[in-house]
């Protein structure tokens, strides 16, 4: 597995990372003896970025990496978040809160349940509008000092907030959604993120599994999984988004890999600042995603699949509508 900078910091992280969450929560059943297992299996291949959150599972998923990583946190590089906060009382079951003391309050309660001293990556997970952002940033940065946190990162905010943040304390990653079906960030936050030496975390680099070609119908997911919501996923969309795929596995078999790893090889070929952490829960698909690390794509490679994936080419909002107001990268 080869390595990426992370941020302006002399850390090296694995250039394919692995998002967790869905160990624990959303996309359908879990197992949790599967899951320590494959986190196992991804530091044997060279693996060390991994990727939690407060939420996922109420607390389960990091927990779920407390006992897997026990006694070996030496080789990993972990990123957690905080912001989301769930609350069934709630219209949409959850809001955001950055709000300095909660800031404290939810590291000691992730520093608790992880079994750590220190967290290497600590996200805010969504900007919350009622709090500027450099409150919450200098709330963060507190705990840079305390020792608590090495580094910190923010998630799905925009280029100008990025630079709000960043002049408060360096800003080492910044984590939002990109993939052949979502390249908003290219407009701007890919590009201050070079400027200003800021890792570009991608998550579901994958479409949330849409572009591996392995879901043919929205039946193929179970009746609990949070996939069924999302308007890509449903009626005419899936339709129109997955003859694209379709024509993604056509160029896959030409370069005989799978569409995924395709997606994945163009991520990484897109800007050596990015690092995808496409989330799987078993053991087949990390190998398939950690091996498209090897695979090259050529200028032309690239350009056809720019032409492919265009904004106006895929149907369909990435979250349900409820759920975009959580989203500040537009």
């Amino acid at each position: 597995m080869k390595n990426r900078q992370l941020g302006s910091t002399q850390v090296k992280v694995a250039e394919i990372g692995l998002g967790c969450m869905g160990m624990s929560e959303f996309y359908g059943s879990t197992d949790v003896n599967e899951s320590i297992v494959t986190l196992h299996h991804a530091l044997r291949l060279g693996v060390n970025f991994f990727d939690t959150a407060d939420m996922y599972g109420m607390g389960a998923n990091e927990e779920l990496l407390a006992k897997a990583f026990k006694g070996q946190w030496d080789k990993v590089i972990l990123a957690t978040k905080f912001g989301i906060v769930r609350d069934p009382g709630l219209p949409q079951g959850r809001t955001v809160n950055g709000r300095p003391e909660y800031v404290k309050t939810a590291c000691d309660a992730s520093l608790k349940r992880l079994g750590v001293d220190v967290i290497d990556l600590y996200y805010l997970h969504r900007m919350d509008p009622n709090v500027p952002i450099e409150e919450t940033v200098g709330a963060m940065a507190d705990l840079v000092k305390e020792g608590k946190v090495r580094y910190l990162g923010l998630s799905e905010i925009n280029a100008d907030t990025l630079e709000k943040a960043h002049r408060v304390h360096p800003i080492s990653a910044l984590q939002s959604e990109y993939s052949l079906w979502y390249r908003e960030p290219e407009k701007a936050v890919i590009p201050l993120c070079e400027k200003l030496r800021i890792s570009f975390v991608a998550y579901s680099p994958l479409g949330r599994g849409f572009l591996t070609n392995k879901i043919n119908a929205l039946s193929d997911l179970e009746e609990n999984d949070y996939r069924r919501r999302i308007p890509r996923f449903q009626d005419k969309n899936f339709n129109i988004n997955h003859h694209l795929v379709e024509k993604l596995n056509e160029m896959a078999i030409e370069k005989k890999c799978t569409p995924g790893q395709l997606s994945l090889a163009w991520i990484l070929a897109k800007s050596s600042i990015i690092i995808p952490i496409p989330g799987t829960k078993r053991r087949s698909y990390l190998e398939e995603n950690v091996t498209a690390s090897q695979i090259q794509l050529s200028l032309q490679d690239m350009e056809r699949l720019d032409s492919l994936f265009t904004p106006e080419a895929v149907s369909g909002a990435r979250y349900p509508e409820a759920m975009m107001q959580f989203v500040g990268d537009r």
